[in-house]
């Protein structure tokens, strides 16, 4: 039965992300948030499901478990199908590692809306590599090969980094034409991620080229592909590669909400712990969400917020600085994203 929203202070959340346990089979070379150990006092079951129900009533339309290592949890399948029964969507974003026939089945009676899974590198060695355990890559691919089998709306998130970048054209072709959803992020120098595997501006700018390459060579059903919320904003020359056509700012707080594994609730589980707004174990979400000071880097953002980097750009009060969780890594600062395509342009294209 699907729940009947309350009234909120704000907007209802369009998705909020998850993050079931911190505890993970791998140990991935760009981690934001060094998962591996569960995370002291983890919700439980009965307050998962609690929270299951708030959500639905706060008017959430989707929700994604995530990790660390979702599948790690022996009651995900059970917070997975309170989750559909409360009529919101269901995506799960797992490694691979522990996936089989019966997973397959279990995820299948939970009709996601998305099963989604890393794929980190073109070859076993680089993905290997990254991902920290020996084997990974033939067991992340035996997952997708499982997933289309079944008929699971699958994707796959690439998180690039000065290891894997040129390995991009090598993970479209392990794509292509499978009808496989993909999606291109960046990695920031928060968690485990060594600054010296970050992509410098320039790296970073010929990947978005590559992406908007994609998009206009293969169609959706071909190749779907975007950039994440931090690939690039205000370029003059490459088209928007995200979901929507414009980007609007950083959506933490404002259409999502998060949840760490022990309660803890963010606008973005990427951002550092200062950003928490409370803890479900103290407040509901719900009441969390609605608080009217809740979020208020997002919610009450005004020009003058801007970081140095930000402040005198003629797009700045729609684009708010950019990620605030890439900005938070590599500045310290709020709405003072380094990785812009349109200070990218500025900065080294001639005849601006």
């Amino acid at each position: 039965m699907t729940a009947k929203p309350v009234k909120t202070y704000f907007n209802s959340p369009g998705c909020a992300v998850w993050e079931l346990t911190l505890g993970c089979n791998l140990n991935c070379l760009h981690c934001g948030s060094s998962a591996g150990k569960v995370r002291p006092n983890e919700l439980t079951t009965k307050e998962s499901l609690k929270l299951c129900k708030d959500l639905a009533e706060l008017g959430t339309s989707e929700v994604c478990l995530m990790g660390g290592e979702p599948l790690i949890r022996k009651d995900w399948h059970i917070i997975g199908k309170e989750i559909r029964d409360l009529g919101m969507k269901l995506s799960i974003i797992s490694n691979g590692i522990l996936v089989n026939e019966q997973v397959i089945s279990q995820l299948v009676k939970l009709e996601p809306h998305a099963v989604a899974t890393s794929l980190d590198g073109g070859t076993a060695k680089t993905h290997d590599a990254i991902r920290g355990v020996s084997g990974s890559f033939d067991k992340v691919m035996n997952y997708i090969s499982l997933s289309k089998k079944a008929d699971l709306p699958t994707s796959v998130i690439t998180t690039v980094n000065k290891l894997n970048y040129k390995e991009l054209p090598l993970i479209r072709d392990l794509l292509l034409n499978r009808f496989i959803a993909w999606q291109i992020q960046t990695a920031s120098p928060i968690g485990r991620l060594s600054k010296k595997y970050v992509l410098s501006d320039k790296d970073f700018y010929s990947v978005g080229l590559f992406i908007a390459h994609l998009k206009q060579k293969y169609s959706a059903r071909e190749l779907p592909v975007i950039g994440a919320h931090c690939f690039g904003y205000n370029s003059e020359l490459i088209p928007s590669l995200g979901i929507f056509s414009d980007w609007i700012g950083c959506q933490a707080g404002i259409s999502v909400v998060s949840i760490q594994s022990d309660g803890g609730i963010k606008g973005c589980l990427s951002t550092p712990d200062k950003y928490i707004e409370g803890n479900i174990r103290k407040r509901s979400v719900i009441d969390i969400w609605n608080d009217p000071n809740a979020f208020s880097y997002n919610r009450k953002f005004k020009k003058e917020n801007l970081g140095k980097l930000c402040k005198d750009c003629k797009h700045g009060e729609t684009c708010k600085g950019g990620c605030m969780s890439m900005s938070a890594a590599c500045t310290g600062e709020p709405h003072n994203d380094p990785y812009c395509f349109y200070r990218i342009e500025e900065k080294y294209l001639i005849n601006k």
